[in-house]
């Protein structure tokens, strides 16, 4: 099995691992310099927020620094280009197209890359791995017609024609509105965007967006690109029905039900941290909402282990960068550079807060389910099969719920939210690998 030793090691190419990687490639406070990778199970740098596209039209481009996949020029996002060129001159090894799969010892990560097993040696360890969206179950959500929002967003940027398409966005959090920009922008036709939170809940999120000039800058800019399209609150899927070329979603609000119909339907329901490393680091997790547990310098409660970004709590591309340079800094043994984020972080926290509040799941979500309505999609287990059971464990042992391809990452967050069950049982390897490469 091929072998690589670095002295930090970072999981996760996204915003968070990309600032910690800019920071830790400085050495620490002598100037000595280390030997740091980013560890990426995606092809390109940048994460799902500044996930990059071939490009198709002038605008700004970068060189392709960060992956060997395609030699094709990319299309930057805005505001990722400056730290994706200082992450180009950093001193930074890039591993991408490469999944961790288990954690046998403490310094020792297993992989798994395009060629096979990889061993990855390290001193220290910064997980940056992000966030998913979280998936609430209701009778027709496994139509192949329906996606997540993040999900349908990528896609669309990968390729995916949209053009002419008829889309409802709906679900929860600020990432609906920057979906249906995406969508609209690309050609498709956003029906409306259903936000299940009630504007009076909103308010304080409003509020300090309005605040933050650059953020209300950013949101000024957004609703422009979305004149036309209805936003409205309080308002939440409850049922589709797939006709075949198109779908009949019904939302429910204040107003009472609607029927709308559509060819695409993308859901999400706010966003969850990716809490199973960690986990299976033996690191300390505060929620599902607030993450894992860090102290001061982003340092887990496990020796040598930080972490930042969406794992840490939800609360957007600012907390992540701001983290990840803490984190970069102390794990290069540099304090005193972290140290000038405090005040920063502290900002970014609040923030954080302020969205967990403002995008609080209705109590109504939980009733969505219907006997029959699958709840794990990879084993095919329905809501009234669950229904009976009192732990994430009893259910898993006597109906492989959360035991598919998956390991549990959609229908876990799902069953939290609907049983309140925890799921403690992190086990490697975390992704499906081919047997010879855990015994290899």
């Amino acid at each position: 099995m091929r072998s690589e030793s670095f002295d930090i090691l970072i999981i996760g190419a996204g915003p968070a691992g990309i600032a910690a990687a800019c920071a830790a490639s400085h050495g620490n406070e002598s100037g000595k310099g280390l030997r740091v990778a980013v560890v990426d199970d995606n092809a390109n740098a940048g994460g799902q927020i500044w996930r990059t596209q071939i490009a198709e039209s002038k605008g700004a481009t970068v060189r392709n620094f960060w992956s060997t996949a395609t030699k094709a020029p990319l299309r930057i996002p805005p505001g990722a280009k400056k730290w994706l060129e200082r992450f180009q001159w950093s001193r930074t090894r890039t591993l991408t197209s490469t999944a961790i799969v288990a954690a046998p010892e403490p310094g020792l990560l297993l992989a798994q890359d395009l060629t096979g097993p990889l061993q990855l040696n390290y001193g220290r360890l910064i997980l940056a791995i992000g966030a998913r969206e979280r998936f609430l179950p209701f009778p027709g959500w496994t139509s192949p017609r329906v996606f997540g929002a993040g999900g349908l967003q990528a896609l669309v940027k990968s390729g995916l024609p949209i053009v002419g398409k008829r889309v409802i966005v709906a679900g929860s959090g600020p990432l609906l509105p920057a979906v249906a920009a995406t969508l609209k922008k690309q050609g498709g036709q956003v029906v409306l965007i259903a936000e299940q939170a009630d504007a009076e809940r909103l308010a304080p999120f409003v509020m300090n967006v309005a605040a933050s000039p650059g953020k209300l800058l950013q949101s000024l800019r957004m609703k422009a690109s979305l004149i036309g399209v209805p936003y409205r609150t309080g308002s939440w899927p409850v049922a589709v029905i797939d006709r075949g070329e198109t779908l009949r979603v019904t939302l429910q609000s204040s107003a009472g039900p609607r029927e709308v119909d559509c060819d695409y339907l993308a859901c999400g329901f706010f966003l969850v941290p990716n809490l199973e490393l960690p986990a299976l680091l033996g690191c300390d997790i505060q929620s599902t909402e607030k993450g894992v547990m860090t102290d001061a310098f982003q340092q887990t409660t496990v020796s040598n282990i930080f972490a930042a970004g969406e794992i840490t709590g939800i609360g957007g591309l600012d907390k992540s960068l701001i983290e990840g340079q803490i984190a970069g800094h102390a794990a290069a043994d540099n304090q005193p550079a972290a140290k000038h984020f405090f005040r920063a972080r502290g900002r970014a926290h609040r923030f954080a807060a302020m969205l967990r509040q403002s995008f609080t799941m209705r109590d109504e979500l939980k009733q969505l389910a219907r006997e029959h309505t699958i709840v794990c999609r990879c084993e095919d287990v329905t809501y009234g099969q669950l229904n009976s059971f009192q732990t994430a464990r009893e259910a898993k042992l006597q109906t492989r719920c959360g035991m598919g391809p998956c390991q549990g990452r959609i229908c876990g967050p799902a069953c939290e939210f609907l049983f309140g069950w925890k799921d403690d049982s992190i086990r490697p390897p975390m992704f499906p690998v081919p047997l010879e490469n855990l015994v290899s």
